[in-house]
């Protein structure tokens, strides 16, 4: 093959430095690319990825070719690994080819990143200095987590790299936690050593030395008692002595007068000075979870039932594509295919899985062919549970298309499982003490409270959020779920202020995606705000399109696109949208919300049978949720159906009382004139009021109500 065309190759001296980054490069956690115009650059192949990995880790040092083809083509012959390199060299050069610059500078002899053109998260990590910490918060994950299994050698070197950079930052945090002795900061530095490394002892006694020096005493047993759990999941060990001494010390008449600061040994006689050796060190697994938690899931490899060996591919196949679907979800750490299969090559031990990998779910299954049918059956198992299934399904498809086969079941699976773990993981939250809850518990816990779409459950919910958020102000998913909470607040008719709400929910979306521009329920739920409060129309179908483009999976995402696309007149798309949810997630737990489009969009055809169907269906699934009611009345005045209009009506006003048709075309989203019209016109012949009660020598004030 010949080489690839760079107008860089066979350079001599070193490359000038590019004015401003071109690309975004994302190497903790699952490996993204992005241009600064947010366009995707990642490559689709692992070992096109795992090229990219490996010349970003050496920048801006030059990396030998002979060294890239022996670390990522040890079982081949030399020749051919060099032949490989230089197909994945093209492949490379193709993915990074919407920058509209030359990134990478390729010699005869070495690959490197052209100086200042990308900006790489490992380079920030390392830059951290006790003075300068803030970068440190970017290590909230497992470095490339989803390149294990590339090669021996490549693996190998990965490990490496891992232990290098978690060594660094926890060297880092354990200085920073040193010097500070106030108990607020020594609460905040001990926090971000354990997010590094949750078995860090040291981390755990400063923290409780700190609550207990600020009279905190409850707060340094929790402390303790989280210690013990994290080091008995993770390491199946004990708190030292040294920490239990400290736990006594704690609930002793003294407690809350303790030092910050334990009370340093005397030396030794200078006589007696011996240096030990140093003791074996416990083995120490890291983890991608940060403080705040997130649900570890694992893929087994699929086992084949009645097919023959060279079918294997298939189900190593399926298990990559679902380990890759997974690993879109944020709010979840997912465990590589390849590490998994180590526990099920000869002997499956799921115990060894939730010790070793520190999995709490444990997607497995079993693949059958007959003919041209292949038949998939798949099972969710909650390994905290005594291996309980959670969730089943089975998918009977033609295997004419094998990749298509593969690319849909994933994305049926992940789908459908999403809201399933999320629902496991609140339920499981609620168990937990009150006291001393994290962040992600406070948000577990405010989910299905908002769900139920009653008021004081629902207002409690939104005291869980704000709460996350104090605690954590950094936690992009809790604000996003803070505004989606005030969508419904506003929506409900709940808000005392409601322009005011309004305006909070728009600063609370737009931080979630500063904070966290890769997530894409928070972009998505940023779109919905945009579009059902600000109908800011067009930039929200760009946040749903960036939320799609980075989750193609996400149920939620192609539900609230679908409704923007509905409120600007475009009923086809939004029911194509629409389709697609329904098709990823059909039992869905927020359907009770999202089906109810079906009857807007029914509505807009003037379908109104149609719309009256799913009206009186999606009504059953959440009688609290107004604005079920509202499609489903006005399709009732278009029908002139006065006796179920009137029975409607009174379940609707019951919730709304203060609805008319004139706040409804004050507030309705709905972009054309002619849809307001129509739709005001049902509702009107649904016998709805007209207009607001006048309100002596006051203005009109802006009240919002659902607009669907």
């Amino acid at each position: 093959m010949a080489e690839p065309s760079n107008r860089h190759t066979g350079l001599s001296q070193p490359p000038a430095a590019i004015e401003g980054v071109v690309v975004r490069l994302r190497l903790i956690g699952q490996m993204e690319a992005w241009t600064v115009r947010s366009e995707n650059v990642l490559p689709s192949g692992r070992k096109t990825r795992a090229l990219l990995a490996s010349i970003a880790m050496a920048a801006p040092r030059p990396v030998l070719r002979g060294r890239l083809a022996e670390q990522l083509w040890s079982r081949r012959p030399e020749e051919q690994a060099r032949a490989s390199l230089r197909q994945e060299i093209h492949r490379l050069l193709e993915a990074l080819a919407p920058a509209e610059t030359d990134i990478l500078t390729i010699t005869r002899d070495h690959l490197t990143l052209r100086p200042g053109a990308v900006w790489i998260d490992v380079e920030e990590v390392m830059r951290a200095t006790v003075a300068h910490p803030a970068s440190l918060s970017l290590l909230d994950g497992d470095l490339l987590e989803d390149l294990d299994g590339v090669d021996p050698n490549f693996d190998a070197w990965l490990n490496t790299e891992r232990e290098r950079l978690r060594d660094r930052a926890r060297a880092i945090a354990e200085a920073i936690l040193k010097n500070d002795l106030e108990p607020e900061a020594a609460i905040a530095a001990a926090q971000r050593l354990l997010s590094i490394d949750r078995t860090h002892e040291g981390g755990w006694r400063a923290l409780m030395r700190a609550h207990a020096a600020r009279g905190e005493r409850g707060l340094a047993v929790q402390a303790y008692d989280r210690c013990r759990a994290t080091l008995a999941d993770m390491l199946d060990a004990a708190p030292s002595a040294e920490t239990q001494k400290l736990l006594n010390e704690i609930r002793g008449p003294s407690g809350s007068r303790l030092p910050l600061r334990p009370p340093a040994p005397p030396p030794p006689p200078e006589a007696h000075l011996e240096v030990p050796a140093p003791a074996p060190a416990a083995p120490r697994r890291t983890t991608s979870s940060a403080l705040r938690g997130g649900a570890h899931v694992g893929v087994a490899p699929l086992r084949l039932v009645g097919m023959p060996e060279e079918d294997s591919h298939l189900a190593l196949g399926l298990a990559d594509e679902l380990t890759t679907a997974l690993s879109r979800f944020r709010w979840m750490f997912v465990v590589s295919s390849n590490s998994v299969a180590r526990f099920a090559e000869e002997q499956r031990d799921e115990a060894a899985m939730r010790r070793e990998l520190g999995l709490d779910f444990l997607l497995d299954g079993t693949i059958q062919r007959a003919g041209m049918k292949i038949r998939v059956s798949l099972r969710l198992l909650d390994l905290r549970s005594a291996n309980q299934v959670v969730w089943t399904n089975r998918f009977d498809r033609e295997s004419d298309d094998l990749l298509s086969l593969q690319d849909e079941i994933a994305a049926e699976v992940v789908a459908q499982i999403d809201p399933e773990i999320l629902f496991i993981e609140a339920k499981r939250s609620i168990t937990r003490p009150p006291v001393d809850a994290t962040a992600y518990d406070l948000m577990l816990r405010a989910l299905p409270l908002m769900g139920r779409m009653e008021h004081e459950p629902f207002m409690q919910a939104g005291h869980y959020l704000a709460e996350a958020i104090k605690l954590e102000p950094d936690y992009a998913a809790a604000h996003a779920w803070y505004a989606y909470w005030h969508v419904f607040l506003v929506g409900q008719d709940w808000a005392d202020h409601p322009s005011a709400m309004m305006e909070r929910a728009g600063e609370l979306a737009e931080r979630a995606i500063v904070l966290d521009p890769f997530d894409a329920r928070a972009l998505t739920i940023s779109g919905h705000v945009r579009a059902f409060l600000h109908r800011r129309l067009r930039e929200a179908m760009a946040l749903h399109e960036r939320a799609l483009a980075l989750n193609p999976n996400l149920a939620m995402a192609w539900a609230l696109s679908a409704m923007t696309h509905a409120y600007v007149g475009d009923p086809e798309e939004a029911e194509r949208r629409l389709r697609r949810y329904k098709k990823l997630s059909p039992l869905d737990p927020h359907a009770f919300i999202f089906d109810g489009f079906f009857g807007v969009i029914h509505l807009m055809r003037r379908d109104y049978e149609s719309a009256v169907e799913v009206g009186r269906d999606v009504s059953l699934l959440n009688p609290s949720f107004s604005a079920t009611y509202r499609p489903y009345l006005a399709a009732l005045g278009h029908l002139r159906r006065e006796q179920e209009a009137a029975i409607v009506r009174r379940r609707f006003l019951a919730l709304e009382p203060d609805f008319t048709i004139e706040r409804f075309m004050r507030n309705t989203p709905m972009e054309r004139e002619s849809d307001r019209l129509h739709y005001a016109e049902g509702l009107r012949l649904a016998g709805l009021r007209e207009r607001d009660p006048p309100v002596a020598n006051a203005p009109i004030m802006l009240r919002p109500s659902r607009g669907s």
